[in-house]
């Protein structure tokens, strides 16, 4: 099996993310024509569900040489237009399904966490949700105003389209807007690297990427006084939680059921688990 990751995708716009995507199809279409045995499918969307499918993958890889899985970012928004419109045979999302985006089918594959978390030297450890939401509308600028230093706070926000702003707006904006003067990025990841350099930044992440690629050093905040931490989320004394989906225009079948059955099988769920989510039955069990 080949396993392909998107390691450029997130610095592509929508248009040239489809470009690619589309040659990908028609190279598999044409290897399909000259008599190939290869299956291949793309999986797209969610740059925080991309990890966690990228895993899956090169597992699934061991086990189906013959097969092939081409895993891209572009975002839950994206991923959700990739697979309604065919493009992707699987989109991933990190966000729930809108009204107009219902008709689609999909899977809930795991639960994540949404830390809020700022640089390890930074004194402040917990904040209410009312703090952050007024971090971030702009109406609290220095940490000085929650019992830090006198320093100016810098706002660092995913983009629009993002499942995890989308998450993060649900569950702590209460409808207010992000201040426009927030440092947007495109994906979990930059966010972090920001968080890691500046003493004086505030973030969202997923929850299982706090501590990846190693602890420390970046720092999650409690919030109301309560850990975020995965055993939190489980029992519901932590608020912050997001689905991750798998999602696609129709059932799927052939090597896209195939995918999402190994995603969904104790296997698939224990590699999830493992990296900090949360398994799907242990949601449901919420």
């Amino acid at each position: 099996m080949k396993f392909t990751k998107g390691k450029t995708a997130n610095r592509l716009t929508w248009q040239a993310r489809a470009a690619v995507i589309t040659i990908s199809i028609l190279t598999l279409g044409m290897l399909s024509a000259c008599g190939g045995s290869r299956e291949g499918i793309i999986v797209a969307g969610s740059t925080s569900v991309q990890p966690y499918a990228e895993i899956l993958a090169e597992e699934y890889a061991l086990l189906y040489p013959e097969s092939e899985i081409d895993v891209q970012g572009g975002g839950s928004s994206a991923g959700i237009t990739a697979a309604e419109s065919g493009i992707a045979d699987i989109g991933m999302s990190s966000r729930t399904l809108k009204e107009a985006e219902r008709s689609l089918w999909s899977v809930e594959i795991a639960k994540d966490g949404l830390a809020i978390i700022i640089h390890p030297q930074n004194p402040i450890g917990n904040l209410t949700l009312e703090q952050v939401r007024d971090i971030y509308t702009g109406q609290i600028k220095s940490w000085g105003e929650l019992g830090g230093t006198e320093t100016k706070i810098h706002v660092i926000a995913r983009e629009e389209g993002s499942g995890t702003r989308s998450a993060f707006e649900e569950l702590v904006m209460n409808k207010e807007q992000i201040t426009p003067k927030a440092i947007v990025q495109n994906s979990n990841g930059a966010v972090r690297e920001l968080i890691k350099g500046d003493k004086n930044a505030i973030g969202f992440i997923s929850l299982g990427l706090v501590d990846i690629p190693r602890a420390g050093e970046v720092k999650a905040l409690k919030l109301g006084g309560v850990t975020a931490s995965r055993e939190n989320v489980t029992n519901g004394s932590y608020s912050l939680f997001r689905p991750f989906l798998f999602v696609s225009n129709a059932e799927p079948h052939g090597l896209s059921k195939d995918f999402i059955d190994f995603t969904l099988s104790e296997e698939g769920q224990r590699l999830l688990v493992h990296e900090g989510l949360i398994s799907a039955a242990e949601g449901e069990a919420q």
